[in-house]
């Protein structure tokens, strides 16, 4: 017998396949960490803006004006009413945008998770949750900030730079 008969033979094209494993990066808890808040994000920015689009006049003033505006704002009920109403507005448009990014950001990661520079979509999310909210859902857009520091100090496995 000759040493090349013992060996077993592997075909062409799979030492590539072997290399291209190994330098696999996975990018899954920033991943999931981003769709956490995408979710939290969708419920609550899309909760406020569909209940505040579908509330009739009387029910704002019994229900939301309180707790949105407090009973001395100085304000009439109708311009109480157009301020909530414009609020659920602003937040439909952030949720869209949100959602925007994080899909692009998504996608990048999914498309090449060795790059670091996929991170600054995760950040643009959160900083547009954090404004479009007015800071009101700091937590939420901790998460994309989070899933962005992950993709910028994770250590990628192939020693790639970038």
């Amino acid at each position: 017998m000759t040493v090349t008969s013992e060996t077993r033979r592997r075909p062409a094209g799979s030492a590539h396949r072997e290399q291209s494993t190994a330098r696999r990066v996975r990018r899954t808890p920033e991943l999931w960490i981003a769709s956490i808040g995408s979710v939290l994000s969708f419920v609550a920015l899309g909760g406020f803006s569909l209940v505040m689009t579908k509330i009739d006049p009387a029910a704002f003033e019994r229900v939301v004006m309180p707790a949105l505006i407090g009973p001395e704002a100085g304000m009439s009920r109708q311009e109480a009413f157009e301020v909530g109403r414009t609020l659920g507005a602003w937040f439909g448009a952030t949720l869209l945008l949100v959602l925007a990014l994080v899909s692009v950001g998504i996608f990048f990661a999914r498309r090449r998770p060795s790059r670091r520079s996929t991170g600054w979509w995760f950040l643009a999310a959160g900083l547009a949750c954090l404004l479009g909210s007015q800071l009101i859902l700091y937590p939420i857009a901790f998460l994309f900030f989070v899933s962005a520091g992950l993709f910028a100090l994770r250590p990628v496995t192939d020693g790639s730079p970038s």
